[in-house]
């Protein structure tokens, strides 16, 4: 079975999160997210270019706990999609964009937390079983070629 991917977007949260609720009444989070660039140099150093800023979005339970969970300047790392739309700037029409995120969460590589592992309600009643791993099949010997 193939890997199923999706698009993700890591970056810190610039702006103080908004939770609001749309007009069918799902919550839903907002936060201006920023994303610092780089770029590699020849001698192996980097220079740090401008960073770009980006509205993220989530909703529903995501929306609620992303709320609950995030601060300004939190890392964090979601998965998602790019939503484009239309809307009036200035008198014109003008297309947007905006992340969209079903699953969040802070980036380990640059956030120290603790991880409560106490079971959810829904998780605790699906009756998970262990993943055990399939046996791995030894590697066949390749002969070494030499020319």
């Amino acid at each position: 079975m193939a890997i199923h991917t999706q698009q993700s977007l890591s970056g810190f949260i610039a702006s103080d999160p908004q939770l609001t609720h749309t007009e069918s009444g799902k919550a839903r989070f907002y936060a201006k997210v920023g994303q610092e660039h780089y770029r590699r140099e020849q001698d192996g150093s980097f220079t740090q270019l401008e960073t770009t800023f980006h509205d993220l979005v989530a909703f529903n339970r995501t929306a609620e706990r992303s709320h609950e969970r995030f601060k300004k300047g939190d890392s964090f790392v979601a998965e998602g999609y790019t939503h484009e739309y239309p809307h009036e700037r200035d008198g014109q029409q003008v297309q947007d964009e905006e992340f969209v995120a079903k699953k969040i969460g802070h980036d380990t590589a640059r956030t120290n937390y603790q991880v409560d592992r106490t079971p959810r309600r829904a998780a605790a009643e699906r009756n998970v079983t262990a993943f055990e791993s399939p046996e791995r099949r030894p590697r066949p010997e390749t002969p070494a070629v030499s020319l």
